[in-house]
């Protein structure tokens, strides 16, 4: 393998999700393969992905190497002579090229974008291939600069730059590919051991002194190489000897939540495993640590586990055709933070984190919320913990409920604070003057009250068994959430609580609730108190009371009684703001008729006539009323 640290490290978990195994029995090698379900991958919180890329297992003839930056696999058979076979996790399209065998290579990789090809085949040089449309694919060589140095390696920093590590420092050219040449934008002298590269955040790390326990990072942007500050990793013993003390398999770097670390792993002796077992496990910097002054200490989140195993059909007569579940394997190499390839078997993963059994493992509801809330596809199995916790056998006290909630609805927050700020500054018109402003991305981690209400309460609502002092607990626990986080509660929620307490006939609390504002106001509230009066009498002057807080103008309530057909609710509204002498006749006849109801219809227009008889001396309408209609229906319905 090009670029390969001597082993990979042991329970090595950076919290964004990534793990590494330690060694065991190999595999066997073979094709296609899969993960193993069932009781053998029962508690296994970590998988090989199940569509894993299968290249040319590394022999005498093929030899294999991996990119870090473009995460592609190279195979490359015969100096590249009689092929070469690029594949990537993401491209399901491999490039297939050959090229002219000039001798052992060393590296190979592609720019980023896949324009230009970078081969080492010397410790002097570094040759290149343009693969640019109507571009003849002749080869040009950059030597290092400086004089005997050997270069180390090689690494793209965008599409057209690239840097050299030499045994004594690095160089940074630019590529001119339309030329078939490189520019020297910059070079450092220093003694260099070994390096790193961290393609995520362009920072190159380079081990120096003797010891190599000073490490020198660089940045590099926009053709611009910063050398940033070098720092020192503390050795556990003094050294017996003046020899290099820390190697490569000693040091990674990983973007954890978006912040580039420098990871010091120590390695601990293999046969103090007294299982016998290889497993891995995961830390998560994000939840709380213990500080004892200078360090913060992380426990596992979770128990260590085995990789679930993974099988590969093994070649042979289809009679025999058996399945080899792969374990760890001493083939396997780790490329941060989830990359783990077997040469020998022709295999890359990557390594993910499966979230279902690690709800039966993180039994503190609090944690395991925090651990799901930074995951990437969190949101069904956050629902489906909320679920779990309102009912039996797993139904948890209400503290946990309320911290659960809490912690969803903090996440909720802080996403709608962040699309308000987007939004002033967008209709501010100052998004112009800051191109880097971006609309904040909605992740998983954000339960809205829709996604509440949908997939837990609702269906929580429904459930019979569950006694409703409990059921009205948890619905007003997640509204007191929302209320203190300053989220304005949507009325489902709240049409949700009141239609819970009509059904266990529990309207003394409804109206404690409406009297001491535990539900807030809103218009559908009140059309929803509206329908209960039949059930509720007084929901009827509760409703209009609240459409009055409301500040509702009075003819909008009006409208919102006739369309409920609560006809004479609506004429004593009237009446009781004095506005009946100037109301449209029509407008309450026609509802009236709509309500079928012989008696009401009477009534509403036997109050016109009188009201026609108190204003013009004459019980009849005008013209200008537009009544004729119902006047005969009176007639009518009034000479059966």
């Amino acid at each position: 393998m090009g670029r390969e640290p001597p082993g990979p490290p042991e329970d090595e978990a950076p919290g964004a999700g990534a793990a590494a195994a330690g060694a065991a029995g190999r595999g066997e090698e073979g094709g296609e393969g899969r993960a193993r379900g069932g009781a053998e991958g029962g508690g296994c919180y970590l998988a090989l992905c199940a569509r894993p890329v299968h290249f040319e297992k590394a022999n005498p003839v093929n030899c294999v190497f991996f990119d870090e930056a473009n995460k592609q696999v190279f195979a490359v058979r015969s100096g590249g002579a009689t092929g070469v076979v690029v594949k990537g996790l993401e491209d399901r399209n491999p490039i297939s090229f050959r090229m002219e065998d000039k001798g052992e290579v060393k590296c190979i990789k592609f720019s980023l974008g896949n324009k230009i090809l970078a081969v080492q085949r010397t410790l002097k040089s570094v040759d290149f291939l343009n693969f640019i449309p109507d571009s003849p694919q002749l080869e040009y060589t950059q030597e290092c600069k400086t004089k005997n140095a050997n270069i180390l390696g090689f690494c793209w920093t965008s599409s057209t730059e690239i840097v050299f590590i030499t045994d004594q420092g690095i160089e940074f050219y630019q590529v001119l590919p339309e030329k078939r040449s490189l520019k020297l934008l910059k070079n450092q002298s220093i003694n260099v051991n070994w390096y790193m590269y961290c393609p995520e955040s362009s920072v190159i790390l380079l081990s120096t002194t003797v010891l190599g326990n000073v490490l020198q990072p660089f940045y590099f942007k926009s053709g611009t190489m910063s050398k940033l500050s070098k720092f020192e990793i503390e050795l556990p013993a003094a050294p017996k000897s003046s020899k290099l003390s820390l190697s490569e398999r000693d040091i990674a770097m990983a973007t954890i939540y978006g912040q580039l670390y420098v990871l010091y792993l120590r390695h601990h002796s293999r046969t103090s495993n007294s299982t016998g077992a290889e497993t891995s496990v995961i830390f998560d910097i994000k939840l709380k640590g213990e500080f004892d002054g200078s360090t913060t200490i992380h426990q596992f989140v979770l128990p260590p586990r085995s990789i679930q195993p993974y099988q590969i059909p093994v070649a042979g007569p289809a009679s025999v055709t058996s399945q080899a579940p792969v374990p760890y394997s001493s083939s396997w190499i780790v490329f941060q933070p989830d990359i783990i390839i077997s040469a020998s078997e022709g295999y890359l993963w990557s390594l993910q984190v499966k979230l279902e059994p690690v709800v039966n493992l993180l039994l503190d509801k609090g944690k395991l919320m925090d651990f799901l809330l930074q995951r990437k596809e969190c949101k069904m199995v956050i629902l489906s913990v909320c679920s779990q916790m309102l009912s039996e056998p797993e139904r948890g006290s209400l503290s946990v409920i309320a911290t659960v909630f809490d912690k969803l609805n903090h996440e909720y927050k802080k996403y709608l604070e962040a699309e308000q700020s987007y939004t002033m500054v967008v209709e501010a018109g100052l998004s112009r003057s800051n191109p880097l402003l971006k609309r904040p991305v909605r992740t998983q981690a954000v339960i809205d009250q829709s996604d509440m209400y949908t997939h837990v309460l609702s269906v929580f609502t429904e459930k019979k068994e569950v006694p409703h002092k409990f059921t009205i607990a948890v619905l007003m626990e997640y509204i007191r959430s929302l209320n203190q986080f300053q989220i304005a509660v949507q009325h489902y929620l709240y049409e949700l609580v009141i239609k819970t307490l009509v059904q266990h006939n529990l309207f003394y609390m409804l109206h404690q609730f409406l009297q001491y504002h535990v539900l807030s106001d809103s218009k559908p509230l009140a059309c929803l108190l509206l329908s209960l009066e039949s059930i509720y009498p007084p929901a009827h002057q509760l409703s209009l009371d609240m459409l009055k807080r409301l500040s509702t103008a009075n003819d909008e309530i009006v409208e919102v009684l006739l369309s409920k057909h609560q006809v004479l609710a609506a004429l004593r509204f009237i009446r009781g703001i004095g506005g009946h002498d100037s109301i449209s006749a029509r407008k309450f006849l026609d509802a009236a008729k709509q309500a079928e109801d012989e008696m009401l219809f009477y009534t509403i227009f036997r109050f016109f006539e009188q009201r026609n008889q108190r204003l013009r001396g004459n019980p009849s309408f005008t013209p200008g009323e537009h009544c004729e209609e119902h006047v005969t229906f009176f007639k009518q319905d009034h000479n059966k």
